[in-house]
């Protein structure tokens, strides 16, 4: 029997700190490509691969203002109609023994079943019943950084955690590396962004200067901004659930006993986690939503069905086989340990 959305919001909910309000939704599975519009603006065949979600606009070029987002796109795998917004992410790869790769595909979470792989969006505007400005036109943001290797790098980032699924509900046990056991459910990657912003700038050079962190306590105790980032923004969190459950036999993993994952950017430490995002919602939608204090459902914003949401799609743009029993990950990417020695 398939769990409601409302019991599972509920479920999830006593998993987590007391929010005033937020909103959660599925995005389905837009496109898996190699581009990636922010760091390698123009450039078809990027570095690696992403999985894309959200609105049909998105390809390699995006500079705003010569694109605005929310009026090009005529489509979002969002439930919420309104939100024409890009979110992405690296992609999972199963290595087996004989070195060649497998892509792990996504999974829908929690109330949101018949969602086409994707992921799930959360924006939470406070824990404290403060106010906070939405992302404006144009604006777009990265956190974390895909050299990483190391704890105490991937530290320099609050929050980029991963999860072993025991089962769907699990919300406990969140590591910075990636886990090194089987997880019976699956393993969620947990990506949470800054929540301050300088107020002036869209962008920055490396993509996050313009965002930060509370200067004193944290998001969720309403830690205040720091001065060079005045302006609350709300938490932009990404689930995303990935299928490892087909390989799950400890005989197919590596003979040393390590994990057997790697990210599409050649990581197998799961420190480099990292996210994508550019602003695309319509109008006003979001700051709407953000002071009306909704909770999961949102009855000021337009919403459509996950089915209707899967129906939404983009033609994929860089040609070649990522499914498939792979020789290399796509792109050649090797698979580099801390000091960037190769190591696959």
């Amino acid at each position: 029997m398939q769990l409601s959305l409302t019991s599972v919001a509920a479920s999830l909910a006593f998993l987590a700190p007391s929010a005033n309000a937020l909103l959660r939704f599925s995005c389905s599975q837009l496109v898996v490509e190699r581009l990636d519009p922010l760091v390698f603006p123009g450039v078809t065949g990027s570095p690696h691969v992403h999985q894309i979600i959200g609105g049909n606009a998105f390809n390699s070029s995006m500079e705003y203002p010569r694109m605005d987002i929310p009026s090009q796109a005529t489509c979002t795998t969002c439930t919420f109609a309104e939100d024409m917004s890009n979110y992405w992410t690296a992609v999972l790869y199963f290595r087996a023994r004989n070195g060649t790769y497998k892509r792990v595909q996504q999974m829908a979470n929690s109330g949101f079943e018949g969602s086409k792989g994707g992921m799930t969006v959360y924006y939470t505007p406070s824990y404290n019943n403060q106010k906070v400005t939405a992302f404006k036109p144009g604006f777009r943001m990265i956190v974390g950084n895909p050299t990483y290797r190391t704890e105490a790098q991937a530290k320099k980032y609050r929050q980029l955690t991963y999860t072993c699924l025991e089962n769907i509900l699990t919300r406990t046990g969140e590591t910075m590396d990636m886990p090194k056991k089987v997880c019976k459910a699956g393993i969620m990657s947990n990506i949470r962004f800054p929540t301050c912003w300088d107020g002036k700038n869209l962008d920055s050079a490396d993509h996050s200067s313009h965002v930060a962190y509370p200067a004193s306590g944290t998001f969720e105790s309403g830690g205040a901004c720091p001065s060079t980032h005045p302006v609350k923004i709300p938490q932009l969190f990404y689930e995303v659930i990935w299928d490892t459950r087909p390989f799950n036999n400890p005989n197919d993993w590596p003979t040393d006993g390590s994990q057997p994952f790697v990210w599409s950017y050649g990581d197998a430490t799961g420190y480099g986690n990292h996210g994508d995002y550019m602003f695309g919602w319509k109008g006003d939608a979001l700051q709407k939503a953000m002071d009306s204090n909704c909770n999961i459902n949102c009855p000021q914003l337009k919403s459509q069905s996950i089915q209707q949401g899967n129906q939404c799609s983009k033609q994929v743009v860089v040609n070649e086989n990522i499914d498939g029993w792979l020789k290399e990950l796509p792109g050649g990417m090797p698979v580099t340990d801390a000091t960037g020695k190769v190591i696959y």
